[in-house]
């Protein structure tokens, strides 16, 4: 067993035993199996054969079952053990393996990096020793993950202030960042959000506000973060004003969504209709606007909000497509958007595969499963293996199984995950574990690089 070769089908989920796959094995009464895989070096398997024994009670065997995979020396396995041995309330035994970890480790690299530095100080913040976490990270605050880490600990240290000292110095008077490679460190935008995180925490709402508004852009992850502060302290009007000034409709979808949680459909809806009007994400605004009526059993209006820009000149993308055809099949009208989808057909001239694979399912809604089939075949790319995942999913969802895997077996290794998970189903589970061996050496290991560069690499 070695380390690079645990992380590499960890991290690849190839040549190994999926989570996902020994749930289903565990499921099906093959508990013998995965306990057989865990002891044969298939992590996931020894991972949940671990949880199943500490769940009955038997947490030195569980702990047997993990050693070998501790004795590589990989992050991962010791952060899962100190997990395990946190939730059996033995959290001074968790630290003190996490920590033997990483002073035995000989190289950054070998500690699991950033992400183990993290999780590491997370645990330490868990048990009581936020301060230890708080100094362990604060070396590091121009790494952005660690940045976060250091903001969320200081809470439980009682170091706030000192916290907002460390994000204000890296935070330039009237500077914008105009490129990744602006700033070395942290990004004083990223900065500027963890600040007035610790000043809302600290009670100090209006300079979080005031800190939030200087600049232009407050949105990550699909979240405004200005918006949510918003939110959280019932400032609608002012919610409602930058809602009719932030470009990205973030700021608006927030306001729809505390006005429906109060109640205010009606008015969640028309926050949505004016925000589409001029959001650079006006197909984005149309679907979370679908989605709320659709919740409120208003299908037709849904629809015909769907309606306007996959009808609209190159409005038809294959997103915009889905999401109205998921809508038609949830109000048991799959033939409509088999319909829609032969008038975009017409319209086109062709459909490429991107559109080609939102009709499969609604004909098999419509008991025209075989049909799908030999149309899939038909079509240009009807005779890859992604074309083929389509069709052995139509015939799983039939009850056709044994189709299914016929299907695919003629592009392993390709579905092999997808394959395997079907001859598990029919009780073929060392077909599908041959399937899923490991047979290659891993790659060679890369060597770790910073998380910034002093200069773009192009």
């Amino acid at each position: 067993m070695d380390a690079s070769d645990l992380e590499h089908r960890a991290r690849t989920r190839f040549g190994c035993i999926s989570p996902e796959l020994v749930s289903r094995l565990l499921e099906l009464g093959h508990a013998q199996e995965v306990e057989r895989q865990a002891l044969r070096g298939e992590w996931f398997c020894a991972l949940e054969w671990a949880r199943v024994l500490g769940g009955q009670d038997r947490q030195v065997e569980a702990l047997e079952v993990l050693d070998p995979y501790l004795a590589t020396g990989w992050w991962t396995a010791t952060a899962a053990t100190a997990g395990l041995l946190e939730e059996w309330g033995r959290g001074e035994e968790a630290v003190a393996l996490a920590r033997t970890h990483m002073a035995s480790a000989r190289s950054y690299a070998e500690t699991g990096g950033g992400l183990a530095l993290e999780s590491f100080a997370r645990l330490l913040a868990r048990n009581g020793l936020a301060d230890d976490a708080f100094d362990l990270l604060q070396p590091h605050i121009d790494d952005w993950p660690l940045a976060h880490a250091l903001i969320d600990v200081a809470q439980a240290a009682g170091r706030d202030e000192e916290a907002a000292g460390l994000l204000a110095t890296r935070i330039p008077a009237g500077h914008e960042c105009g490129s990744p490679w602006c700033c070395r460190g942290l990004e004083p935008r990223l900065a500027v959000g963890l600040l007035a995180t610790v000043h809302e925490r600290q009670g100090r709402v209006e300079e979080a506000v005031a800190l939030l508004s200087t600049h232009q852009f407050t949105s990550i992850n699909g979240r405004d973060q200005l918006a949510d502060l918003f939110a959280r302290h019932e400032r609608i009007d002012e919610l409602r004003a930058y809602a009719d000034t932030e470009p990205l409709g973030y700021a608006a979808q927030r306001l729809a969504e505390l006005l429906e949680e109060r109640g205010d459909v009606d008015g969640a809806i028309a926050v949505y209709r004016k925000a589409g009007q001029g959001s650079l994400r006006r197909g984005n605004t149309a679907v979370e606007l679908a989605r709320l009526l659709a919740r409120h059993d208003r299908y037709d209006d849904a629809i015909e909000v769907m309606r306007v820009p996959a009808d609209a000149p190159g409005g038809a993308e294959d997103w915009i497509v889905d999401a109205l055809c998921t809508l038609y099949a949830e109000q048991g009208r799959p033939q409509d958007a088999l319909a829609w989808l032969d008038d975009l057909k017409t319209r086109r001239g062709k459909e490429e595969w991107e559109l080609f694979w939102i009709r499969l399912p609604l004909m098999a809604a419509c008991g025209r499963v075989d049909e799908a089939v030999e149309l899939t075949r038909a079509h240009p790319e009807g005779t890859t293996s992604y074309a083929a995942e389509h069709v052995a999913t139509l015939l799983a969802n039939a009850g056709r199984t044994e189709d299914a895997v016929t299907v695919l077996e003629r592009y392993a290794p390709a579905n092999s995950t997808t394959l395997a998970g079907y001859l598990i189903d029919l009780g073929r589970v060392m077909d599908a574990l041959a399937l899923l061996q490991h047979t290659h050496p891993p790659p060679p290991a890369v060597p770790p690089t910073h998380l910034w560069l002093d200069e773009a690499p192009f």
